[in-house]
């Protein structure tokens, strides 16, 4: 018996991965987020699972249903929005099935940031003007962020940001990034990703609070800030490049 953690996707029930959905359909147990896992995801169980909503439910009780489906030999697909590598609260449930003796293997996902960009028609390297990528989150009441995390130092870098879980903090987001990317920096809000209530902001630091604010935007959102995002006149890379071709051909022969 073992514990499959599935990347659900960023929202579009379409969105889970060939093999997410492969294994969802032979688990005879699923448990999944009701709140940002698509109903119409579960409808690759098969007839009979056990589906288990636990949007509301602690960590313990995630555990002993999942001991119950082992006892049952049941394999479990555990459903997570996005990728089980970001925010997902997996590395507490691997640590809690490792102390009882349940094996579990991960399955990417698509990931908010990824969709995020998609609905954006944005790519977050761009030649020339930005190479990296820094995903991050701000501190809450619920998760501080650790010494040296702070948005403000991370800020120092300068390179492109995707922001998880922020929105309700946008305010403070703005304040944090204004010294070191400038007001004129452009920046883009997307809210439930690839879903049907879909939200797009388009804006600069300066505006982004009141932009994210008059949307009503405060949660389900990647926020990003990078230069990247109104990038033109840019190099083109060397990857599709006649000089490459060249080389390449060369080296052929």
């Amino acid at each position: 018996m073992t514990v499959y953690f599935i990347g659900a996707g960023p929202g579009a029930a379409d969105l889970i991965t060939l093999r997410g959905a492969e294994i969802l359909s032979r688990c005879g147990t699923c448990l999944y987020a009701g709140s940002l896992v698509p109903a119409e995801m579960l409808e690759h169980c098969p007839s009979d699972a056990v589906l288990i909503d636990s949007a509301r439910m602690p960590l313990a009780d995630i555990v002993d249903h999942i001991a119950t489906a082992h006892r049952a030999g049941h394999d479990v697909a555990r459903l997570h929005s996005g990728d089980p590598s970001l925010y997902s609260a997996v590395a507490e449930q691997i640590r809690a099935l490792d102390a009882i003796g349940i094996d579990h293997v991960i399955v990417p996902g698509v990931p908010a940031f990824a969709a995020a960009a998609a609905s954006l028609g944005r790519e977050l390297t761009v030649p020339g003007v930005g190479q990296s990528l820094l995903i991050t989150r701000v501190s809450t009441l619920s998760t501080d962020m650790p010494d040296g995390e702070t948005l403000a130092e991370l800020a120092a870098s300068r390179v492109t940001l995707a922001l998880h879980l922020a929105a309700h903090r946008i305010e403070q987001v703005r304040a944090d990034l204004l010294d070191h990317y400038g007001a004129d920096c452009p920046c883009a809000v997307v809210a439930f990703a690839s879903r049907g209530d879909e939200q797009i902001v388009r804006c600069t630091l300066a505006d982004l609070a009141a932009r994210t604010t008059e949307a009503g935007i405060v949660r389900t959102a990647v926020v990003f800030v990078g230069r990247v995002l109104a990038a033109s006149g840019f190099p083109d890379s060397y990857l599709y490049s006649q000089a490459r071709m060249t080389k390449v051909a060369g080296d052929g022969h």
